[in-house]
């Protein structure tokens, strides 16, 4: 048998006043006195009342809740440890002030924008977090034509505007490249996300500098969709072509192990035959054999910063963009000098 949901007309009976009066106190509006507000509340809670969301939101309440919509497969957001760590942070954040998060895969932006749009329209969020942020990207103009409060997860220069909360990626990519080029490293190859991406176009311009300051010839770039199966093809075919890089460096750590398992079916040593640095450390960079180099940074406070930064603007604040450093590299056991001959490049 369902039980009955308890409304604000059961308080007030309980309670001996008016829904009005009910009203005033649960949402901490004047014209109830303070022990009255006290009292209600308290009924309320012993009656197990909660607010409608949908309801409040009809009345120009708030829905008490964020969107977050991922454009990546469904496979990688339940095996890449970057999503759950950014989310573990984001909800620490929303349960403390009550919120809930929204969060939904899509294939393409399009159907991304649209989502924001339905759930803007019927009032079922009060702000959304953009990931993933491209070069130029559609969705930017669409929520500021929305009047939907928007935090952009990247690049300032490919926020339009949006506050932005963003990793330094460059200075990562030139920390890696000295580290590798004082090894002696003079072949690097690097596996990619996808090109579209405002961090990975960041990534690819900071590699190509990076070689050009440590005089070393101009790194291999292979874009993919950031899963194991196309890092493992990426890293297969570098490693069979006649001139095979002796370091290789993966924009995540899924394709970065993928690529170790490669390198071991081919019969090379790691870090003997060849080097690999994943980006960013996580369990699985750890419970390989070598252990795997890697660029580090705080992904929980990097969502947490993400929610806080978003509620402010939800808020009323005036909101600015917010740089959380870069990633820094870790040495591990995956890293070493080349092979001799491969010295000369």
């Amino acid at each position: 048998m369902a039980v009955k949901r308890p409304t604000m007309a059961d308080i007030a009976r309980r309670a001996g006043v008016s829904k009005v009066a009910v009203s005033y106190a649960l949402n901490d509006q004047p014209g109830v006195s303070e022990a009255t507000r006290a009292s209600i509340k308290s009924i309320a809670e012993e009656l197990g009342w909660r607010a409608n969301s949908a309801a409040r939101a009809l009345t120009g309440g708030r829905a008490q809740a964020v969107g977050l919509v991922v454009r990546r497969p469904a496979r990688t957001l339940g095996v890449e440890p970057f999503f759950m760590g950014f989310i573990s942070g984001v909800e620490t954040v929303l349960a403390e002030r009550s919120y809930a998060l929204m969060l939904q895969m899509v294939t393409d932006q399009a159907q991304e924008i649209e989502v924001c749009r339905r759930w803007w329209g019927e009032r079922r969020v009060d702000g959304v977090l953009l990931m993933d942020l491209q070069t130029d990207d559609a969705r930017v103009g669409a929520v500021r034509g929305m009047d939907l409060p928007a935090v952009a997860i990247g690049p300032p220069e490919a926020a339009g505007g949006l506050p932005a909360i963003w990793s330094d990626d460059g200075e990562s990519v030139h920390e890696i490249v000295r580290y590798l080029a004082a090894l002696g490293h003079r072949r690097i190859a690097r596996v990619a996300g996808p090109a579209a991406f405002a961090h990975t176009a960041i990534r690819d311009a900071a590699l190509a500098e990076a070689c050009r300051e440590a005089g070393i010839p101009e790194a291999t770039v292979v874009h993919t969709d950031y899963t194991g199966d196309e890092g493992a093809r990426a890293a297969r075919a570098l490693l069979i072509a006649p001139r095979r890089p002796t370091a290789m460096v993966f924009d995540n750590d899924i394709m970065a192990v993928a690529a170790l398992s490669v390198a071991q079916e081919l019969g090379l040593s790691i870090p003997a035959d060849l080097s690999i640095v994943a980006w960013d450390e996580s369990p699985l960079t750890q419970v390989v054999r070598p252990t795997l180099s890697a660029v580090t940074r705080d992904i929980p406070a990097y969502g947490a910063r993400s929610a806080t930064a978003l509620l402010a603007l939800i808020g009323g604040e005036d909101i600015g963009s917010v740089r959380e450093g870069y990633a820094y590299f870790t040495p591990r056991g995956s890293t070493s000098a080349p092979p001799p001959e491969s010295d000369a490049g």
